[in-house]
């Protein structure tokens, strides 16, 4: 089945999902005065859903491969600063929890998407032509 939006790929559904709770999550009262950390959590699950986005369009599988490694990376960002915002105080238990779990998810999609599309650069990639007079 080919995919022809970006909206209907399951690793940006769950990218999409992410930055919607950090959103939520990063409303609570404890990020009030930690505005860097609350800008920093969101920019980097907002990176998660965009640079899966800005890959798909892309136009190559190869050039679409390095934006969903940055989309990983920013999802693994995402991670940190909840360990951040955990260890200040700003989230209950079962919210980091939850995030980061769903950080995971995303982050799993992410992979299997970058090895789906490796094994297809693979077989569409040209087989060397035999030499001359062989």
């Amino acid at each position: 089945m080919r995919i022809n939006r970006v909206e209907d790929e399951e690793a940006w559904k769950k990218a999409r999902e992410l930055t919607q709770t950090i959103y939520r999550i990063s409303d609570e009262a404890g990020f009030d005065d930690d505005h860097n950390l609350r800008r920093q959590l969101r920019q980097a699950a907002t990176s998660t859903m965009a640079n899966i986005a800005e890959g798909f369009e892309s136009g190559t599988d190869r050039e679409f491969i390095r934006f969903l490694r940055i989309a990983k990376r920013s999802a693994a960002e995402v991670q940190s600063h909840l360990y951040v915002a955990n260890d200040r105080g700003y989230l209950p238990t079962g919210a980091f929890e939850a995030a980061y779990a769903k950080c995971e998810e995303t982050k799993r999609l992410i992979g299997g998407f970058i090895r789906y599309l490796g094994k297809r650069r693979k077989r569409l990639a040209p087989h060397p032509e035999p030499p001359v007079g062989s």
